[in-house]
């Protein structure tokens, strides 16, 4: 057993700040290259020391997105730090560090909301969040719940060092949860901090970046990458794959708000603990119209299908309806054995698997093509064939890049996931998906009945909604 070692860092003033911040909830924010990372490391390496003075083990958990990320960044940022005065264990991805007493600092990747679950065990000291744009909020909330669960208080009484949580992240935008907190909600348990642009005079880290890091980086850009990369300011920028490139905000967003007429309406849904919905039109020219959307953050199928039946209400009380959802839908709950198809069912909500005859489920290539081919196409009035309500602010955001395949950390020719990424912008986009299956144009995809706009009034059933919810 030994003291835990000096290290020999010089924090930046944004970072001091944070480092010497005593709120439980720490968030700090700004360009890429400004230290954050590193500074994250500190702080809880900072509160593991001040554990082990006090004559108490801890155990703290540093959580990303994904197990790639995790490993190739988070990970290996922490080892340059830390590694050499401890002992890792592959097979659990924890470093543990005998000092006077023990302590461990567990890695761990959650991909998914659904991945909340994977917290539910853990007792933790405190916890670390890295690049928390990237995390749903369900984490984050999740998260909260098990720090200051070690070391025991029945064991050690009061006499505790402070539990915290620390995040730090690039940039997001307006919509991401971390921005509401940040800048709306501000709870008092709570502080955030803000790095300056890496252009400016105040920028931070410089001395250990390469000469004319910033100035060098930033030529070529785009504005809305400069905005959050360089800048630090919050803003949407793409930084994978766009899964449908050929969208444009300028020629498949209408300038006025879409409004419903007569024609059917048809809902596409997909489920998880961050629920969503669209609600479309097809018009007699050919063209669908994305008529409003319905974004959700960790909700539970019942409390999802009431805001469906409520939105239908308020929006198209009288009008027919179709609901198509995640085939996956129809899978069990492991606590009661319910499905979200049920629990709609038990509303009202009579949805159908968005799947198309002759295919497999959930078949991922047939999904992209029912949105990427009305986008490339005109309707029969010389229109784009896919047009979508200024409204639908993460539709947007989706089609525009957050739906979007991440590059892999692989050297040579760019490669990206297979698949797309699980984000806020993920969900509506595939229910978009489903919704425009549900609509023909899963049949169009594989060159059934597409010559002609589908008659969808021949596959609705008319929906009444109680005056209540108007």
């Amino acid at each position: 057993m030994t003291d835990a070692p000096d290290i020999r860092y010089k924090p930046s003033k944004t970072v001091k700040q944070f480092l010497t911040d005593e709120h439980f909830i720490r968030g700090i924010m700004g360009p890429v290259g400004s230290g954050k990372s590193v500074g994250c490391c500190v702080a809880l390496y900072m509160l593991m020391r001040a554990f082990d003075a006090a004559g108490l083990p801890s155990r703290w958990a540093v959580v990303r997105n994904t197990y790639r990320e995790l490993e190739d960044t988070t990970f290996r940022t922490w080892e340059d730090w830390f590694g050499p005065y401890g002992t890792f264990m592959r097979q659990n991805m924890t470093y543990t560090y005998d000092f006077h007493h023990r302590h461990e600092v567990l890695f761990r990747a959650l991909d998914r909301p659904q991945d909340v679950g994977k917290l539910l065990s853990l007792e933790i000291s405190g916890a670390w969040l890295n690049e928390v744009r990237e995390i749903p909020k369900a984490i984050y909330d999740m998260v909260q719940t098990r720090i200051g669960r070690y070391p025991k208080r029945l064991a050690y009484g009061d006499d505790i060092p402070p539990f915290a949580l620390f995040m730090d992240s690039n940039p997001m935008d307006d919509f991401h949860w971390y921005y509401r907190l940040a800048e709306e909600l501000k709870p008092d348990n709570a502080r955030f901090f803000r790095q300056s642009g890496g252009l400016t005079e105040d920028a931070e880290n410089t001395a250990n970046l390469p000469p004319d890091y910033y100035a060098n980086i930033a030529k070529g850009k785009d504005e809305a990458w400069l905005k959050v990369y360089v800048d630090g300011e919050y803003g949407f920028a793409v930084d994978g794959k766009p899964v449908w490139p050929a969208f444009k905000d300028s020629r498949h967003v209408s300038h006025e708000t879409l409004k419903a007429d007569q024609s059917p309406i048809v809902c596409g849904m997909d489920f998880g603990l961050t629920p969503a919905a669209v609600f479309l039109q097809q018009t007699a020219t050919g063209q669908f119209q994305v008529l409003s959307e319905l974004v959700t953050e960790d909700v539970a199928a019942d409390e999802f299908a009431p805001l469906v039946k409520a939105h239908v209400a308020r929006h198209y009380p009288l009008l027919d309806i179709t609901y198509w959802g995640d085939p996956a839908g129809s899978q069990r709950s492991q606590a009661d054995k319910n499905t979200p198809f049920r629990i709609l069912k038990a509303e009202g909500i009579d949805a159908r698997k968005a799947v198309v005859p002759g295919t497999k489920e959930n078949d991922f290539d047939v999904r992209v093509k029912a949105v990427s081919q009305p986008l490339l196409k005109l309707d029969m009035a010389g229109e784009p064939a896919l047009t979508i309500s200024p409204a639908c602010k993460y539709l947007r955001r989706a089609l525009a890049g957050g739906y979007k395949y991440r590059q892999l950390q692989v050297s040579g020719d760019e490669r990206y996931n297979a698949e797309p990424e699980k984000n806020i912008y993920s969900h509506v986009a595939e229910a978009l998906q489903y919704g425009l299956i549900g609509a023909g144009q899963g049949r169009a995809v594989l060159g059934i009945d597409h010559s002609q706009p589908r008659d969808l009034s021949k596959i609705t059933r008319r929906v009444r909604h109680a005056p209540a919810y108007l």
